[in-house]
């Protein structure tokens, strides 16, 4: 059985009701929480949503509250369906990428350990907390946060 964004689906046929996942909405509050809404950030707009060429958003727009709430549900639940073949551990993959990036994540050893079945992953999750090399509090708390909430046992 795998979560889905969605619900939980067992052999591609939807179980739950409609709206999203409760593991989904957690990820959706912990996201806000960290990013907090952009407003006149460059390439960032809304709950961290990067723009670029082509994706209908220009730099330092500012959306309103439902809008970025609507774009983070969009880019999450996209990121959710780029890793559904990890079953539970898509969302907590597509948390990962959301901030870090896909590019960083094909990279990681989070990424490489559950692709090869090994579910030991918290050490290497944990460790995706510095900037320009060096350790940020936040971001610690972050990664911490997210692997509790989201890491499927």
């Amino acid at each position: 059985m795998a979560i889905s964004p969605f619900g939980v689906f067992s052999s591609g046929v939807k179980t739950s009701g409609e709206g999203f996942s409760p593991e989904f909405e957690k990820a959706i509050a912990i996201i806000k929480k960290y990013e907090g809404l952009h407003r006149n950030r460059g390439n960032l707009i809304g709950y961290g949503h990067q723009v670029i060429a082509g994706d209908g958003y220009k730099r330092g727009t500012n959306l309103t509250e439902k809008q970025a709430d609507a774009l983070l549900r969009k880019d999450l639940s996209d990121l959710c369906k780029r890793y559904r073949s990890f079953g539970k551990d898509s969302l907590i993959l597509s948390a990962l990428a959301y901030n870090c990036g896909t590019g960083i994540v094909a990279k990681s050893s989070v990424y490489k350990k559950l692709k090869n079945g090994n579910r030991d992953v918290k050490t290497a999750y944990l460790s995706y907390n510095r900037i320009r090399g060096k350790v940020n509090s936040q971001l610690k708390r972050r990664r911490l946060e997210e692997f509790d909430a989201l890491f499927i046992p």
